[in-house]
Parts: structure tokens; C-alpha cells; sequence
């Protein structure tokens, strides 16, 4: 048959680094042209396989796919879909195998978190039994911070800067007003199971009373008691308060306290928006002026305030895939290990999917203060190096240049359409 192709998709919520990854991807298997023919990305993520519906890479030019490397979102369409296991639904797996035995697609890489590993080693382990060995190489992806083995993950040193940065400049614009009006900010930040990014706005003090005055994590359970002391303290003692909260603020028995009782296509509880119920809370019980924001999709897509150190990152686990995969290993992922704080530095290794799939990292108890509102020292020195460094894209006319692919598709090879 003719030379090997590999599939690219993306999966979940999308950073503003993804794309970076996707660039590292491509660029790296055609600097390898004698063993990868080609790139198929999946066009909505995994969905693309399933129903072949498949994007030609190749027809991108060099220029227009090195500049995704500052181009935020998905390039190809990411999709919340998840893999029932081989036993509940081996019809997609079969799907999948056909699709890519069709098209000579004998590598697989899923840039993605905890769930997408899940699926990448599932279809290494029965691409072996369909007797049609496929390469399956998981590639880190995810905002939230909490895939284990890995140091960080690309995506979330950019969301961490960009809650950094809001952070201080919100606290600074209702100390302003604090005197006659607003005398509480509350910042919702994403953050389900894991308070990695509600942490990194932490970063925005650094001397004693600077705000944030008051972390709410999901690894401490929510004592309204003791967040209403300390927000009475926090005015009284310095006009204000700026609170920041994850999305995944959860009572002692385990109740988010915005859950809106619905599940997204990964079988988690859809959040309904916990500032709201802070506000309220706060106006019930003490009669504060406050204002609230959710910085939802902004904080993920903010790639016009990357982190230079998440670049670089995103970059080089989708390169070290591609080189991974060439070795001959396969049902693995490659990682980011630090080796020192200062200066920073820190190298790829590889862990297999194994010790990853449907695994989460929760923000360390040492990470936080003993009174469960604050970060600690070893958390900053964790934190404060992913945010480092400006890669701003290229602008015109004040606005940032991202770029739009032609994405034309991939001629189909087989007749039966795949329902999902």
C-alpha cells in the first residue's frame, strides 16, 4: 500500500495553545515526508473518524499552518464525545478501524485530557486485535491542570496568566470605587474537580492584603460561616473584597453550589454559575454592594495574553508525538517534567496512557493556605514560572491576525454512513 497517514484531533473544551500543537503536528511529520504522507485532522475532533468526514492537511501551505501556532480555538473543531468502552460499544472502534484502514492511517494522535487518553489507549489495544496495528500517541490538553504523571498541561499556563492579569486589574478598578459603591468582586473561573486555576489568581498579590482576599477551591468544602467572616474582615479592613471562585465550589457533601443538575457528553455535572450564588449569599447575610464576572470562554481563548513559557510547551508535546510515534512507541503520552524552579527548566518524557486515562490531579493540600482561602508559598513557586513570558501574535490595524484554514476534506472511501 501506499506510504503511511497519520489522524490529528482534537478534543474537549479548546485552550488558546491548542493550535500551537496541532502547527508541531503537521510541521513535524512533514519534515518526515518518508514515513508520513500525510496529516488527516479529524474535522469536529473524533467525530471526524467515526463519520469520515476528514480534513487534507496537506493542501494548508507552510505559512498558513505555522501560523496557528497564535491562532486560539480549535482549527478543525473539537467535539465533547466520548468513547463507551470496547465492551458497551465495540462498533465504534470498528468504525474507527475501518475508516483508517481505508485510508492507510496508521497513526493516531489525540490531543485532549483525561477522557481522550481514555479513547487513544483503548484504540491501541484493539487496533491490535482488528488486526490493524495503529500508533496511538495521546497528546496533553487541558486548561484545568489535572492530568497526572505530567508537570502541567499546555493550555493552562495561558489561562493563568490571563486570570492573573484580570485579577489584579479588577481589584484595582473596585478599590477605586470602593469608598461610595462596589465594596465586593467576585471572579468565577473554570475549574470542575480541580482548583488549579482558581490558585493561579492568587498571583495577582504578593504583599500581605493585596487581593485576592479570599480563594474558594474545590478541594475545601464551602463554610458560608467562615466565608462570610472573612469577607466582613476584608471590608472592614481594606474597603473591599475580591474574591476569586471556581466553578466547581462544592459543599461537604460534595453539592456544587451552582450545579444546574444537568450532564455534559462526558457524563459530568453541568455547573450553573456559582457567582451568582456568592452575590446572593453576600447580599442576603450583609447587605454589600457587589459585582460579579465569569470569565467562561475568555479565559481559554485569551491568546492575545499567552504565556510565552505555554507556547513553547504546546509546541513541543506536539512535536515530541510525532517523534514518539516514528520510534515505534505507541499508548502513550508525552509529558513535561520539571527539573528546576530557578531558573526554570524542564524537558519531554513519556508516561503511558495507562497511569493517565480517566485519571485526575487535584490541587495539593500543601498548596493551600492552612485557613483553606489562600495559596502558599510552594504553590506560587509552582505557579509563577508557567505565566512567564509575552508571545503576542502578529496585529493589524489593532487587531490581532489569526488565521482561518481552507480545511478542504478528504475523499470518502467508504459507502455506509456512521450515525452517532
Amino acid at each position: 500500500m501506499s506510504k503511511k497517514n497519520a489522524f490529528y484531533a482534537q478534543s474537549g473544551g479548546v485552550t488558546a495553545v491548542i493550535n500551537a500543537t496541532a502547527c508541531a503536528v503537521i510541521e513535524t511529520a512533514r519534515r518526515n515526508k518518508r514515513f508520513i504522507s500525510n496529516v488527516y485532522a479529524g474535522r469536529n475532533g473524533i467525530l471526524g473518524a467515526l463519520t469520515e468526514n476528514m480534513i487534507d492537511t496537506n493542501k494548508e501551505t507552510n505559512r498558513t499552518i505555522a501560523a496557528l501556532k497564535y491562532t486560539p480555538g480549535g482549527a478543525f473543531g473539537s467535539a465533547r464525545y466520548k468513547l463507551k468502552s470496547i465492551k458497551e460499544n465495540r462498533s465504534e472502534y470498528e468504525r474507527l478501524i475501518e475508516v483508517f484502514r481505508a485510508h492507510n492511517i496508521r497513526y493516531f494522535f489525540y490531543n485532549g485530557g483525561n477522557d481522550s487518553m481514555d479513547t487513544a489507549l483503548k484504540v491501541s489495544q484493539i487496533s491490535q486485535d482488528l488486526s490493524f496495528p495503529v500508533t496511538c500517541i495521546g497528546i496533553p490538553k487541558t486548561v484545568d491542570n489535572d492530568l497526572p504523571v505530567t508537570d502541567n498541561c499546555p493550555g493552562f499556563g495561558s489561562v493563568a496568566k490571563y486570570i492573573a492579569i484580570s485579577t489584579k486589574e479588577a481589584a484595582l478598578d473596585v478599590l477605586s470605587m470602593a469608598q461610595t459603591s462596589t465594596k465586593v468582586f467576585i471572579l468565577e473561573v473554570m475549574g470542575r474537580h480541580a482548583g488549579w486555576i482558581a490558585a493561579a489568581g492568587g498571583l495577582a498579590g504578593i504583599e500581605k492584603g493585596d487581593p485576592p482576599h479570599i480563594i474558594l477551591f474545590p478541594e475545601i468544602p464551602f463554610n458560608k460561616k467562615a466565608f462570610l467572616d472573612r469577607v466582613k474582615q476584608s471590608v472592614e479592613k481594606y474597603d473591599y473584597c475580591v474574591i476569586v471562585v471556581s466553578e466547581g465550589a462544592r459543599f461537604a457533601n460534595g453539592k456544587f453550589l451552582a450545579e444546574a443538575g444537568t450532564k455534559d457528553a462526558f457524563g459530568h455535572s453541568q455547573l450553573g454559575g456559582v457567582a451568582p450564588v456568592l452575590a446572593n449569599i453576600v447580599r442576603q447575610n450583609l447587605g454589600y454592594k457587589y459585582h460579579y464576572a465569569v470569565a467562561d470562554y475568555l479565559q481559554r481563548s485569551a491568546r492575545h495574553i499567552a504565556s510565552s513559557v505555554d507556547v513553547k510547551q504546546a509546541y513541543a508535546v506536539g512535536k515530541a508525538a510525532v517523534k514518539i510515534a516514528l520510534e515505534g512507541k505507541s499508548g502513550v503520552m508525552p509529558v513535561i517534567k520539571r527539573i528546576s524552579n530557578k531558573p526554570y527548566r524542564w524537558r519531554i518524557d513519556i508516561a503511558p496512557l495507562s497511569k493517565i486515562a480517566n485519571k485526575e490531579k487535584m490541587l495539593p493540600r500543601r498548596f493551600i493556605s492552612k485557613d483553606g482561602f489562600s495559596i502558599t508559598k510552594s504553590c506560587r513557586r509552582y505557579l509563577a514560572p508557567l505565566i512567564c513570558g509575552e508571545d503576542y501574535p502578529p496585529y493589524n490595524k489593532g487587531m490581532p491576525k489569526y488565521i482561518s484554514l481552507k480545511n478542504v476534506p478528504v475523499a470518502k472511501r467508504i459507502n455506509t454512513k456512521f450515525v452517532v
